[in-house]
């Protein structure tokens, strides 16, 4: 094995392990990159995984191969990533055929497991998109794999790479309100990002896991770290309300909507150049779909959603995930036995917004733009104290600068200890999707679901 190859082994392994402390350095030399094979050439697949490590990182790391089922999406994948690689639509003759050191999943949610554990039965190192899959038998068989295989996973969880929310995490680890003991968070995605995943495969439960498990891992992953424990038990309401079935007026597509005179969310992918190229001029090859009707009745997620989650240190979690809002932004509250820590992002009655909700989630997701620095409040409020307000330095591109910071930590900045073990491994991929997995069981249930009854993971007490 190379000198190279084993530097990289070491460090992935300890990147998902979450450990503070560096083992061995991450560093690669000029004769040899590391090598990098990616499955899945959507959005995602090719700018933040694809062009952003290519435009960024290529003195370290070289694409060796793209994989995707969509001939016309991948050619489009590889000019636009300007990566210089061979294309593949068979995954397994791609890993067998350049034997790449990390395979990068970035795929439908519910394929995620297949090329996860593939990539490891062939000796491959994985790094894949959230959610980590979408059902716990799924979930299941992806932590058997990495075990057995000696290989490691990590998950690219960003939103903890955010210096608002890396601040509300020093926050609680200093104990600012005490012992924590109950926390509130809601989100509320609008009617321009919220109404885009009822437009895709995600509005599908057998694709997506739901919205429970492709949208709010995120936030439950967040939870699970800034809470510093594992979920245990989790009682769920939800419901179709909004979306699918809910309307008298709906077509085929937005392009060939008799309504799209009058409908509110009619939208034109065409006028999106990128978006054009990349989806609508490749369906002649799959037949996806990028701009179908928000009122189709294939639709059977749950656009309403809420949950207690009761976590092994007894700490409670109310939370909720709004998707027709009339604004997009979160807010959070910590109680503890000495005080309460509320922050909150974009709540437009809170300040004055200087973008329209419209262009909310296309600037969250901007990689290329250097955004001018914002402020960002954090109140802290002690007991039997006036409250202190915290301005927190941030950006709002590239989820909130968590983007590269996530990047950097894997690919430059390994050596330098985190204090906030802000990188995912598998065990926090797993306990992120568990809480949706119970969650949709629960409302089917109707009853409260113990995750140690649809894991072989034991909830642990705390994460440290």
């Amino acid at each position: 094995m190379k000198a190279s190859r084993r530097k990289f082994l070491t460090s992935i392994s300890m990147l998902a392990a979450a450990s503070a402390m560096p083992i061995n350095q991450f560093n690669f030399g000029s004769k040899e990159k590391l090598k990098i094979a990616l499955v899945g050439t959507g959005i995602r697949g090719i700018t933040f995984w694809g062009k952003r490590l290519v435009d960024e990182y290529s003195d370290i790391l070289e694409f060796v191969g793209l994989c995707d089922i969509n001939p016309g999406r991948l050619a489009y994948g590889l000019a636009y990533t300007g990566a210089a690689c061979d294309t593949y639509t068979d995954f397994e003759k791609m890993i067998r055929d350049k034997q790449p050191n990390l395979v990068i999943v970035t795929t439908k949610d519910s394929n995620h497991h297949q090329f996860i554990i593939k990539a490891l039965e062939m000796d491959c190192d994985v790094l894949t998109e959230k959610p980590l899959t979408t059902d716990e038998d799924k979930c299941e068989a992806i932590l058997k794999a990495e075990k057995k295989s000696g290989r490691n996973l990590i998950v690219g969880f960003n939103y903890r790479w955010s210096p608002y929310n890396t601040k509300i995490k020093e926050l609680l680890t200093n104990n600012s309100i005490g012992k924590l003991t109950s926390v509130d968070f809601h989100w509320y995605l609008n009617t321009y990002h919220g109404a885009s995943y009822f437009r895709r495969w995600h509005g599908q439960m057998e694709s997506s896991g739901s919205l429970w498990v492709h949208k709010a891992t995120h936030h439950f992953d967040l939870l699970n770290w800034w809470i510093n424990s594992e979920p245990s038990e989790v009682f769920a309401l939800g419901d179709l309300e909004f979306y699918g079935k809910n309307s008298s007026i709906r077509g085929k597509n937005c392009r060939n909507c008799t309504h799209k005179n009058t409908c509110e969310f009619y939208w034109d992918i065409n006028k999106n150049t990128f978006l054009k190229n990349l989806y609508a001029d490749q369906e002649k090859y799959d037949d996806y779909i990028r701009d179908n009707c928000l009122f189709r009745e294939e639709i059977n997620i749950y656009d309403k959603m809420s949950a207690q989650v009761k976590y092994a240190n007894n700490v409670q979690l109310n939370y909720s995930l709004t998707t027709y809002s009339p604004f997009e932004g979160w807010r959070v509250a910590f109680n503890g036995t000495e005080g309460r820590i509320e922050a909150f992002m974009d709540i437009p009655y809170y300040k004055n917004m200087d973008i329209s909700q419209a262009e909310m989630h296309t600037a969250e997701m901007d990689q290329s733009s250097e955004d001018a620095k914002e402020y960002e409040p954090i109140i802290l409020h002690k007991l039997w104290k006036d409250f202190e307000t915290i301005e927190v330095e941030m950006e709002r591109g590239g989820h909130g600068g968590g983007d590269q910071r996530l990047q950097d930590k894997m690919f430059r900045t390994t050596t330098i200890p985190d204090p906030y073990g802000r990188t995912a491994g598998s065990r926090d991929g797993a306990m992120s999707v568990l809480i949706g997995i119970a969650a949709r069981k629960s409302i089917e249930s109707g009853q409260a679901i113990k995750i140690s009854n649809i894991s072989s993971l034991s909830p642990k007490t705390s994460r440290s």
